[in-house]
């Protein structure tokens, strides 16, 4: 303390003479200053959970302290009290058993007239002169005390007096005793107030050991959710973190997590793991291209070639020759259906706008349906589609691109022989298109994975060729361009039933990258 009154005392020197201080001094003083308020960061997750179970701790810590205070002195208190009135309530009685003795004795030396009884009676006097002096700060009223002082001197000139006048003083002794008996009761009045001021004192310490309660507590609550913050924020840093490389959102764009160290370095694993993926999905692109090139350009002289020997080119062809290359054509068309299916799926992942026009939908469906007319011929399937005109305002590239799909996806599945049938309707603001076809039903086990890229499922396809997977993922995608969706329905007389709903579009319509993880998905369906 003496340091610290010293220390104040430099301190106010200083401040008055400013003009001699050294500036190396005042130097050093703004270097202390900036190091002790330079906030404290926990610089690791165990850290800042030990700090915050302190830092909350700490007011309850308080409390209890508190608590402990105010109990250990209400009890050294109501101690200390306890002892003064057991002995208060002893002296009182032993000044009503000294009045009683002094009578006692004085009666019996008017009786007996023996000299010992007087010394007995001069004794209990003295003891209770000495009793009353140190009872006498609880006597309240000074004219008791004046009273009892006039007895007690009557009472000492006893002895003096001779035998006739000694009996007839005798009669002081009943007032003297009522006076004793009030020093019994105004003792008793004493502690009954003392009592209750404890009493009273005791409901003022628990009333502000309540408001104290409840504040420090409040307080530990605050702290808590202020802890609990910090905790979570840099966790949902980390969540929107792994969102944003799910959906392909820019790096630019994602402010650095601020938190423990642990957190910290996981966020920059992250921007590694975002860094990989996009060179994975670079190196994913181009090799969709190159391939997709490299499989077309021997695509093509295969198909010329057998082109050209169906013509006859070569020579006359047998019945058998001809039924094979038939199977030739047709296997390369398929394949080629299946190359320009992987470059619509690599032109998506590029290209993320739409175009959105008025067109008539009825004429879009029939310009599908021609292009298939011949696989719809082989297969024998009887084709429904819906009258127009049909006008909706859409991407006719996408939508092409979806019924394209989901028409082929028919005539690969659909029974032989069975049917298509091609619906719209109009509700309000939406379109529904549905492609329907007879068959085997979708299993129940694939439909959640229905519109995965590359997935099969259990159904496999008719024909001399394996599908690629992609077709009803290239749709799904078609159909999110145009803010619409497609899904599997229910139908009441066929088998499988696909609808796109497609709200109308406006233009300068763009959607994000389609690369979006389960986890995002589902987190958009928790939300």
């Amino acid at each position: 303390m003496g340091r610290l009154n010293s220390g104040i005392l430099q301190v106010k020197k200083m401040a008055v003479f400013p003009a001699f201080l050294p500036r190396i001094i005042l130097q050093r003083m703004l270097d202390m200053a900036t190091r002790v308020t330079r906030p404290w960061r926990p610089r690791s997750l165990f850290q800042l959970v030990l700090l915050a179970f302190l830092v909350v701790m700490l007011p309850l810590g308080v409390l209890m302290f508190q608590a402990g205070q105010v109990l250990s002195e209400l009890s050294r208190l109501a101690d200390v009290s306890a002892r003064q009135a057991v002995e208060e309530t002893r002296r009182a009685r032993t000044l009503g058993a000294l009045a009683l003795e002094m009578e006692r004795s004085a009666r019996q030396y008017a009786v007996v007239e023996q000299e010992s009884l007087l010394e007995i009676f001069a004794e209990r006097l003295e003891e209770y002169r000495d009793v009353l002096a140190q009872q006498r700060e609880l006597l309240d009223e000074e004219r008791d005390l004046a009273v009892l002082e006039r007895q007690l001197a009557t009472l000492e000139r006893l002895p003096d007096l001779p035998i006739e006048e000694f009996r007839e003083q005798l009669t002081v002794f009943p007032a003297f005793a009522e006076r004793t008996d009030a020093i019994r009761r105004d003792t008793n009045r004493h502690i009954d107030s003392r009592i209750e001021v404890i009493r009273e004192r005791a409901e003022t310490v628990q009333v502000r050991l309540w408001l104290q309660t409840a504040a420090l507590v409040s307080a530990s609550l605050v702290l808590m959710l202020l802890f609990s913050w910090l905790i979570i924020r840099p966790v949902r840093q980390l969540e929107r973190r792994i969102l944003g490389i799910g959906s392909g959102a820019p790096r630019d764009a994602v402010r650095p997590v601020q938190g423990p160290a642990e957190l910290v370095q996981l966020d920059e694993r992250l921007d590694w793991l975002a860094s990989r993926l996009d060179e994975l999905e670079a190196e994913k692109q181009q090799f969709l291209r190159h391939m997709s090139h490299e499989l077309k350009t021997p695509l093509a002289s295969v198909r010329e070639g057998s082109a050209l020997l169906s013509d006859g080119v070569a020579g006359e062809l047998t019945p058998r020759q001809l039924e094979v290359l038939e199977l030739i054509d047709a296997s390369g068309a398929e394949l080629q259906r299946l190359i320009e299916q992987l470059l619509d799926y690599n032109l998506l992942q590029q290209s993320r706008q739409v175009t959105p026009e008025r067109l008539d939908v009825a004429v879009v469906a029939r310009e599908v349906l021609a292009k298939h007319r011949l696989a719809l011929a082989t297969k024998g399937m009887t084709v429904g589609c819906f009258d127009g005109p049909l006008e909706w305002s859409l991407d006719h590239t996408a939508t092409e691109r979806i019924l394209d799909n989901l028409v082929s996806n028919a005539i690969a599945y659909g029974a032989d022989g069975g049917e298509l049938e091609i619906r719209a309707r109009q509700r309000r603001n939406r379109l529904e298109l549905e492609v329907a076809n007879s068959g085997e039903p979708i299993a129940e086990a694939d439909r959640p994975r229905l519109f995965e890229a590359f997935y099969q499922g259990r159904v496999r396809r008719k024909g001399p060729l394996k599908g690629s997977g992609i077709g009803l993922s290239v749709a799904a995608d078609c159909a999110r361009l145009q803010q619409g969706r497609l899904e599997l329905v229910a139908d009441a007389r066929l088998a499988v039933c696909f609808r796109l709903t497609l709200p109308p579009l406006t233009p300068a319509v763009e959607l994000s990258h389609p690369r979006m993880t389960a986890l995002e998905e589902g987190h958009h369906a928790r939300h």
